[in-house]
């Protein structure tokens, strides 16, 4: 079974599911029959290359609230976070533009260092202070993550590296229907979507591998099933 997941690095609840859905799949029985796929899918394409800016001042820029009223929705993102044993800093983090992010995960994953670089930069981005916007970070994560330094130097220097494949999985999220991140396919017949609980996973990996021809969506419980929107707008469910 294939199991691909659209996300960006910047989306808060892509870290939250991602962690939800490996817990997941370690409670399925043929977990070791799956292959797991990461897509890139950029939340903000048109954010300006270079240009980066807090996130709190985003967040109240963005809902029209005070800066401790955007650091509560913070907060609440924190503790499911912290639900799953992530660390998760709600002060001095950064946002911009992710597309020289995903281009070097897809150098990563003709590498085989797929997954290793992504939780590198999710740890990087949400609970270091390493900002995954200033190239050099990018390239000593791709270092720690097992990749030569010179070779993902050079590709963050070209634009056009890997770029048509960040693009082809743009492409193919919006041609599955994928309006929020994350969003998790199996098999290419079945999608769900958003940080739900662990044991929806597990259900529907069981599901999938079963063959049934229909799965129904499974809603999300109280702050459990957040999801990120195109523009950049991250949902916080509450209970």
């Amino acid at each position: 079974m294939r199991v691909e997941i659209w996300s960006d690095i910047a989306c808060p609840w892509c870290y939250v599911g991602k962690a939800r859905f490996t817990k997941g799949l370690a409670d399925f029985a043929h977990r070791d029959e799956v292959e797991v796929v990461f897509r890139s899918f950029e939340l903000d394409p048109n954010s300006p290359k270079g240009r980066v800016e807090p996130v709190l001042e985003l967040l109240a820029k963005k809902y029209g609230r005070t800066l401790d009223e955007a650091r509560g929705m913070e907060e609440h993102v924190a503790a499911s976070a912290r639900a799953e044993g992530l660390t998760y800093r709600t002060e001095g983090r950064d946002h911009g533009n992710t597309f020289d992010v995903h281009r070097l995960l897809h150098l990563a994953a003709a590498r085989g260092r797929q997954e290793e670089l992504l939780d590198l930069a999710y740890r990087a981005n949400f609970a270091e202070e390493r900002s995954v916007f200033d190239p050099e970070v990018l390239v000593a994560l791709a270092v720690e993550a097992g990749l030569d330094g010179d070779e993902a130097r050079a590709v963050l220097a070209d634009d056009s590296a890997y770029a048509a494949e960040v693009r082809a999985d743009e492409r193919e999220a919006a041609e599955l229907g994928a309006n929020a991140v994350p969003f998790f396919v199996l098999d290419r017949r079945y999608g769900i979507s958003g940080g739900q609980p662990a044991e929806v996973f597990t259900r529907a990996l069981e599901q999938a591998w079963a063959g049934r021809e229909v799965i129904e969506p499974v809603p999300g419980t109280g702050s459990e099933a957040g999801a990120c929107e195109p523009d950049g707008a991250c949902a916080v469910p509450q209970a």
